[in-house]
This record gives C-alpha cells, structure tokens and sequence, in this order.
C-alpha cells in the first residue's frame, strides 16, 4: 500500500500545474462552503438570542385572552397586580428574572413629522433592560419616579432628528379606547444593532405607561428569562393560574425555528451542488491521468499489478489531491469566518417580521460544521474519482500496449 502511495505522489508531480489547479478548485469550494455555513449560522444564532432578549424572552406570562398582535390596553386583557406574579414567578429556581411590561400602541410626533411606535412600560431596575441599557448611545436611562422622560431607538432619534433633551409629542391608545396625547423628554437614544426593532420603540417607566394608558396596576405580560432555555416547559408547567396562559420561547417563535431548520436543508443541498461541481475538476484530471497512461498501465497489467492495484493507484491520486485542497480550503475558511466574525458583514435594516435580525451579521464557525464538510468533501471526491479509476483497471493489457505513445 505504501509503494502505491508512493507512486499516487510521483505520478500527480508529473503535471504539477494540473494537479495543483485541480486541488485549488476542492479548496476555493470548501472555504466557500465554510464560509458559507459560518454566515448562515452567525445570522440565525444571533437572530435567535436577540429575539429572546428583547421580543419573545424564555418564558412569557398573559392573561388567557391576550392578543400580543394587538397590543389592547383594555383591562380584561391585562394581568392584575404584575409585581406580585413577577415575584411569585421569579421565585422558581431555574428562573433568572421575571418582570412585568406593558404594550400600547402610539404615535410620536414632532412638528410636522410622525411615526408610528410600540410604547414598551418597563421596570427600569429589572434586569431585563440590560440591553437597552448598555447599548445607549447618548443620554441616560429612565428611572422609575420619571414621569417626563422616554427612551428612544436611534433610528427613530435620526429620522426624527431628536437629541437628548429634545421633546416630543406621544399618542397613545387608551384602556377605554380613546387617545390621550402628552409631551415627553428624550433622556436617552438607545440602539440593540438592529434597525427595524429601534425605530419603532420607545420605552416609558412601567408606572408612567400605566396612568399614560390607564391600564392602572396592570400588565401586559411577565417577561420571563431563564438560566437555561431548555427547562422552559417544566417551568410553564410550574407555573399555575387560571387567568393566565404561559408560553415558551418555541411556540412564540415557530417562525424562527422553521427557518433556521429551512436553512440547514438549504445549506446541506447547496454543499452537495457546489462540491459537485468542484470535483467534474478533479474526475477530469484522473481522466486525462487514466488517457495519458494508457501505455503504462498496460505495462504494469502485464507485469502482474491486479485490477483492484490500479483502482487503488489512482483513487490514492484523488485522495492526495483531496487532501491538499482539504487542508488550504480549511485554512481559507477559517481565517475567512474568524475575520468576518470580530468585525461583522453589515446589511442594514432587514426587518422580517416574527423575526429580529442585526444590521451586521458575524459568521460564527462551528466545529460541526468543519468536520461534516472536510468529510463530505473527501469522500465526495473519491466517490466521483472511482470511474476514471474503474476505467483504468479494466483496459486489456495487449490493447494498452498497443497505444500510441
């Protein structure tokens, strides 16, 4: 097996040109394809975390007749004293954190300029803020006693051209149907990374929504966050009311969950074609080693080498090539994903709706993925080079000698 190996080497160094361009196509195709798998996993991992963090959370807690679509502030559609289920809700072990919001509709409105919003009322200690929190661009965050202040998305502030300080008008759908109008300050402009999310928010403290709304001492929902995801139905189960209905991070993201799972079919079809492709290149090489050599295999046919000798000839070529192209495609779509990875690939506002997706993307390599490819690529490769090798093993060695040189 060593000299046949031997032999693979020596015989790729006759056209050292050829052989190393038919690597290079196997290596341009797997670092694509790295890349590739790179991209599609950081956009769906970094859809997924920011939907749970700032849409959806692990866990949410509503009255049993709630329609999140239409985010009504009328009071048989509310939770009751939310503090006190938050507390009751935060005080089960796999819980991180638990907090009451309220959800309106409103229009803000400055001089002659208008945009329509989702009007957020939070707990500004709860820890569920972290995000908008750390990812204020100008200003301050809003305390619980403020009663004049909003937070804003940059988005909005930059279309709006509003600044701290600037105020604002607020319209808002109230519990009895009518509209109620305010003035408010902008204390702080706050930016998640993703557009189509920031510009049609805006956060006010959780008591000043409330009397804004006139939900009075009421909810919309319990924001639940977990410490590990994947408890979230044991702790719906945990969690017990007649007036409320729980729901888990899956059934408030099917969407989510059908297109990451469409995406990994898309990808694993796509690798398939590509690699394809790729390896015509290689079989093409082996086909012309396989006519070149006709002479020679006729020599070594008649010098006794068996059919199956000469297969495992020239599928040890193919397999030399595969592992350079293997190896430099590697090293390409690694070094590709991890430069990509810590500074992005912006795309600016993409909003999909059910959905939250950054405006920069960072391709995220996953060690799955490496091997699933490096592996299919190699054995891709010598499925594809067993023709020429088939066809190599089976000439008669009299006719083979009779060839052209």
């Amino acid at each position: 097996m060593l000299n046949l190996i031997k032999m693979a080497f020596r015989n790729l160094g006759r056209h050292r040109r050829r052989s190393a361009l038919s690597a290079l196509a196997l290596a341009v195709a797997l670092s694509l394809l790295l890349f590739m798998a790179a991209f599609f996993k950081g956009e769906m991992r970094s859809s997924m975390e920011d939907t749970l963090r700032l849409s959806s959370g692990h866990l949410q807690v509503r009255d049993v007749d709630y329609d999140p679509d239409k985010s009504s502030v009328a009071w048989q559609y509310l939770i009751e004293n939310p503090s006190q289920v938050a507390g009751q809700v935060a005080a089960l072990g796999p819980v991180k954190f638990a907090t009451p919001r309220l959800f309106a509709s409103g229009i803000v409105s400055v001089s002659n300029d208008s945009a329509g919003v989702q009007i957020m009322g939070v707990d500004p200690a709860s820890e569920a803020n972290a995000s908008y929190r750390d990812g204020l661009v100008s200003g301050e965050f809003i305390s619980a006693d403020d009663r004049n202040g909003i937070l804003i998305g940059y988005p909005l502030a930059e279309s709006l051209q509003l600044g701290i300080g600037s105020q604002l008008n607020l319209l808002v759908n109230t519990s009895e149907g009518q509209v109620d109008e305010q003035n408010f300050i902008v204390r702080g402009i706050f930016s998640t990374g993703s557009s189509t999310y920031d510009k049609g928010l805006v956060l006010l403290p959780l008591a000043k929504a409330q009397a804004f709304s006139g939900a009075g001492n009421r909810a919309s929902i319990i924001f639940v966050m977990l410490h590990d995801r994947e408890q979230a139905d044991s702790v719906a189960t945990a969690i017990t009311g007649a007036d409320y209905k729980v729901e888990t991070w899956l059934e408030m993201n099917e969407l989510l969950v059908l297109v990451n799972d469409f995406s990994n079919a898309y990808i694993m079809i796509l690798n398939l074609i590509i690699l394809g492709v790729t390896v015509t290149v290689i079989v093409n090489t082996m086909l012309m080693a396989v006519f070149e050599r006709t002479r020679e295999i006729g020599i070594l046919s008649a010098l006794g080498m068996k059919g199956r000798q000469i297969i495992t000839l020239f599928l040890s070529e193919a397999a030399l090539l595969a592992l350079g192209g293997v190896v430099v495609g590697l090293l390409a779509g690694w070094a590709l994903s991890a430069y990509f990875g810590s500074v992005g690939i912006y795309f600016g506002d993409m909003g999909i709706s059910g959905m939250i997706i950054a405006d920069r993307v960072y391709p995220y390599l996953m060690l799955e993925d490496v091997i699933n490819l490096t592996v299919t690529a190699f054995i891709v490769t010598i499925i594809a080079s067993y023709y020429p090798a088939r066809l190599a093993s089976r000439m008669e060695p009299v006719e083979a000698l009779r060839a052209e040189k």
